[in-house]
């Protein structure tokens, strides 16, 4: 009985789910009068009330042996009666002309619920598709009243959330037409774009496997992160070997480096996860601020990726005359000026007109690759140690904001998902702009109704990126011929791909990073393994391992200087760098290098890049060697 009782829960949940199914449609509108612009609006149907036909085409020629069938019932009546010359295959008129039976009439009928018989209009919906409120009764109701008026269909227009127009076994047997639900706005927005005299089609395109979007935002992933991360890597070592001469000129050096630490990873997880869900509960409230915020990171992002490029330009070197302002007494070149105001006059357009979906996302993208490559040259991981720790700190936040909030919140729909594509309760109509989001270019129910853009949020792209910048500067320093870098990069491509695969396979929003994280991580450890430097790169001090700290350490006055045939290693200074100058003082006396040592040292020099710590070392305790061995060089 025990079971038999089981059994019948199981069948009422089924029926029950299959009572509510529903699916987005898309009604096609066009002006009675014949222009050939029509425009796609979102609807909410029920298939178990009557399929729709996929493609608009069909829903044309069905539409059109409606219209004429109704026609021909009329036909012994237009014999008693002249041709009007007007179209609309109406009784009293002659055939419709040439394209005008292809649509259904649309008729306002708005005015009433649909509820009695007295609600119908007394000529009846002939051929019609109704447009009534919705309230005071079930779907059932005003669906079997509108097919026995002779409705082709019904649209039932909401002010609330849309909701699938449900019913039972036996009223979807007895109903043969298509009943949707419509928003009250685009009603409004029907009216006043083709006028009280328009004519639809309803259909329900088959969703794509995968939107062709997808390839725009792969390349711009991935060419961020891959030029992120050589740039990072190159600034950082090039700023290593500059480290100890001196700037004078008229541009400094740019801002150093943030070096992060296990603490730092600790305290901005706590942070993120207190964000999201206050995003989530105050989301109206906070959305304008975190708008303001990125107007101000992303201008300071665009002006740093473009002020390498100004600076090389030969004109508007002039700067700005002595004064006591607090930025100006600097003396800033007129066109490093004119670039922050040009950042700034970007980012303030985006924030304008950031509602426009036709060119808004343009703007939007391209100030999120600027933010997105100013972070990853600004923030360091100095170790693999550390990369190991934020990304799979921010893999378990990811996976838990993703696919276990929804058991925990009362609408069971994902908090980061929600965040991400705004709540649809939301008054403000605002989205995030912390993605970067491309338009749909196939035209389907889905991005009409519920995604119109595809997203990718900058934490998928700059997580990773910061792994990447690691993986070239190591590469670099180690001399590794850049394949750690090249690894990484390729490795985060293919995870973008097997996230692109999860999301077209499971239909909903997947959490990038638990594709990514793997991927990178996974790659990289696997060819530090396989180089045998899996040590040095856990701690990322493989680049200083032939060097040893003492051997450019002076010797003492009694100690012996090394024979010529000595196999003692010698630290050479590279060919193409200047020599490291030393902080010892002038007065200081320098131990005097032999011509032995001179000549042992000479034909063993080569190339190498010194680290920060060997160089820092070399600063503090290196003696300078004679003004005859190297010349040209001072304290």
């Amino acid at each position: 009985m025990a079971a038999a009782a089981l059994a019948r829960l199981a069948t009422a949940l089924l029926l029950l789910e299959a009572q509510v199914a529903c699916e987005y449609g898309m009604v096609h509108v066009l002006s009675e009068s014949g222009t050939p612009r029509g425009k796609d609006y979102c609807i909410l149907y029920n298939p178990q009330w009557a399929h729709l036909p996929q493609d608009l085409g069909k829903a044309v020629s069905v539409c059109s042996r409606l219209a004429l069938a109704a026609w021909l019932c009329f036909l012994p009546s237009l014999r008693e009666r002249p041709e009007s010359p007007q179209a609309g295959g109406r009784p009293g008129q002659g055939p419709p002309a040439s394209g005008a039976w292809s649509l259904l009439q649309l008729r306002n009928w708005t005015a009433s619920l649909l509820c009695s018989p007295s609600d119908l209009p007394a000529s009846g919906f002939g051929n019609q598709i109704p447009l009534v409120a919705r309230g005071n009764c079930t779907f059932y109701e005003k669906v079997r009243l509108a097919q026995s008026s002779g409705a082709r269909g019904l649209l039932i227009v909401s002010k609330e959330k849309l909701v699938p127009p449900g019913g039972n076994k036996t009223q979807y047997e007895e109903i043969g037409i298509p009943v949707a639900l419509l928003s009250h706005r685009d009603m409004l927005d029907i009216f006043r774009s083709f006028g009280q005299a328009a004519r639809v089609a309803l259909y329900a395109p088959s969703e794509p496997v995968l939107d062709y979007n997808m390839v725009i935002i792969f390349i711009m992933a991935v060419g961020t992160v891959a030029v992120g991360g050589y740039w990072a890597g190159s600034r950082d070592v090039k700023k290593r070997s500059m480290k100890h001469k001196r700037d004078d000129g008229p541009e400094k050096q740019e801002d150093e480096a943030v070096d992060v630490t296990p603490v730092m990873i600790c305290v901005f997880v706590v942070l993120c996860c207190c964000m999201l869900v206050l995003l989530y509960h105050l989301y109206d409230q906070l959305v304008y601020a975190i708008i303001g915020i990125f107007c101000l990171a992303s201008s300071t992002g665009l002006y740093s990726c473009l002020a390498p490029c100004v600076r090389r330009l030969p004109f508007c070197r002039c700067r700005v005359p002595d004064n006591s302002l607090p930025y100006f007494h600097k003396r800033p070149q007129a066109r490093m000026l004119l670039l922050a105001l040009f950042c700034i006059a970007v980012s303030v357009v985006w924030g304008v007109f950031r509602n426009e979906d036709q060119w808004a996302w343009v703007l939007q993208d391209a100030l999120g690759v600027a933010f997105c490559l100013y972070m990853l040259k600004t923030i360091r991981l100095p170790t693999f140690k550390a990369c190991t720790l934020l990304l799979l700190v921010l893999f378990i936040y990811d996976v838990f904001f993703v696919f276990v909030t929804p058991f925990l919140t009362r609408s069971g729909n994902s908090i980061m998902v929600e965040v991400a594509t705004g709540p649809s309760d939301s008054a403000t109509r605002e989205k995030l702009p912390m993605v970067l989001k491309v338009p749909r270019l196939s035209a389907s129910p889905l991005a009409l109704c519920d995604r119109p853009f595809s997203l990718l949020g900058f934490g998928d792209i700059l997580v990773p990126g910061l792994l990447v910048a690691y993986c070239h500067r190591f590469g670099l320093q180690a001399q590794s011929s850049r394949i750690y870098f090249v690894a990484c990069t390729v490795a985060y491509g293919v995870g973008l791909l097997v996230t692109f695969v999860a999301l077209a396979l499971m239909q909903r929003g997947q959490p990038a990073l638990l594709y990514l994280v793997p991927c990178t991580l996974v790659t990289s450890f696997l060819v530090a393994l396989w180089r045998r430097e899996l040590g040095a790169f856990w701690t990322g001090s493989g680049f200083a391992k032939d060097l040893p700290q003492t051997q450019w350490a002076p010797a003492p006055a009694d100690s012996p200087q090394p024979p010529k045939d000595s196999d003692a290693p010698l630290s050479p200074q590279p060919a193409s760098q200047e020599p490291v100058r030393s902080t010892v003082p002038p007065e200081q006396p320098q131990e005097p290098s032999t011509p032995e040592a001179t000549e042992a040292s000479a034909p063993a020099q080569e190339p190498r890049t010194l680290s920060s710590s060997t160089l820092e070392s070399e600063g503090q305790t290196q003696a300078q060697p004679s003004p005859a061995a190297q010349p040209g060089t001072s304290a």
